[in-house]
């Protein structure tokens, strides 16, 4: 498959990902996977498909480099990062105990849509000078 496919397909993969977060302010967006990581463990891991696409896209390329790397160890990270928040959000605490509540404009909402699938581009030397 080439290049410019799998770039549709991470897109593609993003936007599901931004869209079943959905949300206007970071406590609906940790809310939306709040109810999906207490229905199944498995399910919120399957429902954050990028991560598991980006980490195929480094195996099925035999692309290991800085760049290609970096998108799997930051979305590794934000995963991370939500599933503390979520058992402590499970353990009693609540959401103003764990940070401020911050409203999250369009742009924001579908930065990731852009950042990681054009990153993507960039460790595969799609563009060439």
């Amino acid at each position: 498959m080439d290049i410019l496919s799998l770039f549709f397909i991470f897109v593609a993969v993003e936007l599901f990902e931004t869209n079943w977060q959905k949300s206007q302010t970071i406590y609906g967006l940790l809310s939306n996977n709040l109810a999906v990581y207490n229905r199944n463990i498995f399910l919120y891991f399957l429902f954050n498909a990028s991560f598991i696409y980006s980490i195929f896209l480094t195996i099925y390329l035999n692309n290991y480099n800085l760049l290609m790397l970096s998108i799997v160890g930051i979305k590794f990270f934000d995963i991370s990062f939500k599933l503390s928040i979520l058992n402590k959000l499970n353990n009693g605490m609540t959401f103003e105990e764990i940070m401020p509540n911050i409203q999250i404009s369009f742009v924001l909402r579908y930065f990731n849509v852009f950042a990681y699938p054009v990153t993507f581009l960039f460790a595969n030397n799609y563009f060439q000078y």
